[in-house]
């Protein structure tokens, strides 16, 4: 029952947004903007550049409020248009090269990740490419397929699979020197 509430009450508040009503406006934003502040910063390593998304993206979401069909959850449908608000940037900015490069890999043994926290897994990621960036979070974070990514990137698959692959690895090399880092310093 207390689902079924919640539900009418997202609905209406999204009915009073598609009409301007500036208090279910804020509303909608307060309860998001914390979680698609965290998708922003997923994709750009500044918190400035990510805030600056973030509020791009919600301009984006009041605008074409009235498209949202209420099939699946509001809160996908928000974080969708964050994601493309940020690769949109992203490709416009960087002019991210997703080629082929190739990259020297050393097969090194996985170390244990459960004494890592958020924080730095996220500087890991940050140390990545932009282009491996991209296509691990849109399919490791995010959950697309890679025939999505290559849709969405205007890559082939092979190249959304490989910069994946390249990504994992480079992950796994730079946890195994951050941990050897830790370890010295002790």
């Amino acid at each position: 029952m207390k689902i079924i509430k919640l539900h009418n009450q997202e609905k209406s508040l999204i009915k009073k947004a598609i009409s301007n009503n500036r208090e279910a406006q804020k509303q909608l934003f307060e309860q998001y903007s914390p979680k698609m502040l965290g998708v922003c910063r997923q994709y750009v390593k500044d918190l400035h550049h990510a805030e600056d998304l973030l509020l791009q993206g919600f301009l984006k979401v009041f605008t074409n409020l009235h498209k949202f069909k209420h099939e699946g959850s509001f809160e996908g449908w928000i974080r969708r248009i964050m994601v493309n608000t940020c690769i949109s940037y992203l490709s416009k900015k960087n002019r991210i090269d997703l080629s082929n490069e190739d990259y020297v890999f050393n097969d090194s043994p996985t170390e244990s990740i459960e004494s890592t926290t958020v924080e730095d897994i996220q500087k890991l990621i940050d140390q990545l490419p932009e282009g491996y960036k991209m296509v691990f979070n849109l399919f490791a974070i995010e959950g697309y397929k890679h025939s999505e990514i290559a849709q969405q990137l205007n890559i082939s698959e092979s190249t959304s699979k490989s910069q994946l692959f390249k990504a994992r690895k480079m992950l796994q090399e730079n946890y195994i020197k951050m941990n050897k880092a830790v370890h010295e310093d002790k």
